[in-house]
């Protein structure tokens, strides 16, 4: 199993180096990816991993299924409130590789946070409502995704990521889950494994 890295490790605080284009189809980086997709799937809560968050300095970064269901969710979508997560498969996880944000929104709300890297701790960042990424996925195929809410938080948040910046470098209001609620945590992550 693929473990995630917690937030002393270097690795978290180094800019990451680009994927060469011809490289992206490679054994090498593939299992890069599924590496992130198993490390974060092993995660009940987790909706985004970047490479550095498993040890790898590159600039790579795997949207869960789970964010779009997220979004269908607070959106209203009565079909995905009845089946929660047992949708997320329906909904593909998204890879992004050498991305770049090529739009952000002016407006800027303050959003709740929390990390895989960063367990336990939880934060309000001023994040861009809206944002656009060019990114190549896992084929190889240069492609621009936008969102708006969820979804640029994480472009935002993963991009920070790749550029050695942890959201408690940000945050404000920062509390850490209580004895109690992480015991819940603990048994909704075992119903996963």
């Amino acid at each position: 199993m693929t473990l995630i890295v917690q937030k002393d490790n270097k690795v978290l605080r180094d800019i990451a180096k680009p994927v060469n284009i011809t490289d992206i189809t490679s054994p090498k980086i593939q299992k890069i990816i599924a590496d992130m997709k198993e490390a974060m799937g092993s995660e009940h809560d987790a909706v985004a991993i970047a490479a550095p968050q498993i040890g790898v300095s590159l600039r790579i970064f795997v949207m869960s299924g789970r964010a779009r269901l997220i979004v269908k969710k607070e959106e209203g979508n009565q079909e995905t409130d009845e089946r929660s997560d047992k949708l997320s498969p329906l909904y593909a996880d998204e890879v992004f590789i050498n991305p770049v944000i090529t739009k952000i929104s002016k407006k800027k709300k303050a959003m709740e946070e929390g990390c895989l890297s960063v367990r336990f701790l939880y934060g309000k960042v001023e994040r861009a409502v809206k944002a656009s990424v060019e990114a190549f996925d896992e084929n190889g195929n240069k492609f621009t995704k936008g969102g708006s809410g969820l979804i640029a938080q994480i472009f935002q948040h993963e991009t920070d990521h790749l550029n050695g910046a942890l959201f408690i470098d940000k945050a404000k209001d920062v509390t850490e889950l209580s004895a109690k609620e992480r015991e819940t945590w603990a048994k909704q992550n075992r119903k996963i494994k």
